[in-house]
């Protein structure tokens, strides 16, 4: 089988530094927020601009929180987000106390649509929290109009969305907070959870630090309610060395999906949207077309690994349904899960897998 993603493979192809960093930490004894912690937070915020601080924590669930916990938002706070994306982002918005308010998604882009978001905003609104949904950004622009005109703060989800640019600017760096998920599948991903929290200003990163490990002083007093969400320092030393390829595997992701798109441009099938002033992290390669189960079942079939991202809007799922508001509006998040398909994607992916995905693609349609 053809896999969607595939980890391991990213191991393989960087293994002999990852065992060098592994090995570095396991003899320097030190295991938690030490040393190489601190080294990755100092590195991933240069990769995004000089004046930008990062905070390692345990994933990006515990980010998300962390985020909206650094503003002060808790109980009865709404964060205006998107029911298109994993479900992850609305347990990080609960887990700090806040409420989430679901907009619609703009068909286009698959990302949160500002139009909807004015529509959805409220008395209780105090942020806004755009998905980057599978690399893709958001209208940040627009987004920043109407939070500037409504009073409220913007933090970023780039969990699918790690290099993706806007104008040369790296997605993150637009909102006072933006929250990363270094799960395995990312395009920067450890061997286990992880996360990373970038912020402004260095008084922001020390009162996260404060936060992430139970509220503690430089004496280990707890001066405030804290989180215990710690970065080990084995996966920030092999995230160390995978942000060092990060550049380079998104533009293989980007040159697998330029195969896909001349292949299936003359399909009738929606693909992913690029526009010349973004840089698309190509995190996942989604497409839409009608009778999607169908093509998903053939497919799996001949071997290869399509999925759905999702199966079902968060809105929709059974912890969630009826009771966040903003559900009952969504047509384009609903009308889109009736199409979306995933197609394998990863920079280690081979030639010859490729030439089978879009083969296989082609001969669906063409037996139909």
């Amino acid at each position: 089988m053809i896999p969607f993603s595939d980890p391991s493979a990213s191991y393989k192809a960087h293994k002999k530094e990852i065992d060098l960093a592994i090995e570095r930490v396991l003899k320097s004894g030190w295991f938690v927020l030490g040393q190489e912690v601190e080294a990755f937070e100092k590195e991933f915020a240069v990769f995004h601009n000089e004046s930008i601080q990062s905070v390692g924590v345990a994933n990006g669930t515990d980010a998300i929180a962390l985020c909206l916990r650094s503003l002060g938002l808790t109980q009865g706070a709404e964060v205006v987000t998107s029911s298109h994306t994993a479900v992850a982002t609305i347990a990080g918005i609960e887990q700090a106390g806040c409420s989430p308010v679901f907009a619609d998604i703009d068909p286009s882009t698959r990302c949160i649509d500002p139009k909807s978001i004015e529509q959805v905003v409220g008395p209780s609104t105090r942020a806004i929290m755009p998905v980057h949904i599978y690399g893709q950004p958001c209208d940040l622009k627009s987004i920043q109009s109407i939070a500037q005109k409504n009073g409220l703060q913007i933090i970023e989800d780039c969990s699918q969305a790690h290099g993706a640019e806007i104008n040369g600017e790296k997605v993150g760096t637009f909102g006072a907070l933006s929250a990363f998920s270094c799960y395995p599948t990312k395009n920067l991903g450890g061997t286990g959870d992880g996360g990373v929290v970038l912020c402004k200003s260095l008084e922001t990163a020390e009162h996260i630090k404060s936060l992430r490990q139970y509220g503690w002083n430089n004496e280990r007093e707890s001066i405030k309610p804290g989180f215990n969400s710690r970065l080990d320092e084995i996966q920030a030393s092999i995230l160390r060395v995978k942000l060092k390829h990060l550049s380079t595997d998104n533009r293989k992701r980007r040159a697998i999906a330029d195969q896909y798109d001349d292949a299936f441009k003359d399909l009738p099938i929606i693909l992913p949207q690029r526009s010349i002033n973004e840089l698309h992290a190509m995190h996942l390669y989604v497409i839409e077309c009608e009778n999607r189960d169908s093509l998903l079942k053939y497919l799996r079939n001949r071997g290869i690994g399509a999925s759905l991202h999702y199966a079902m809007p968060v809105h929709l799922q059974t912890g969630y349904f009826k009771r966040i508001r903003g559900s009952t509006d969504l047509h384009n998040t609903e009308s889109f899960y009736k199409k979306n398909l995933t197609l394998p994607l990863f920079p280690e992916i081979g030639q010859e897998a490729i030439d089978e995905i879009i083969l296989g693609v082609k001969r669906w349609f063409e037996e139909k």
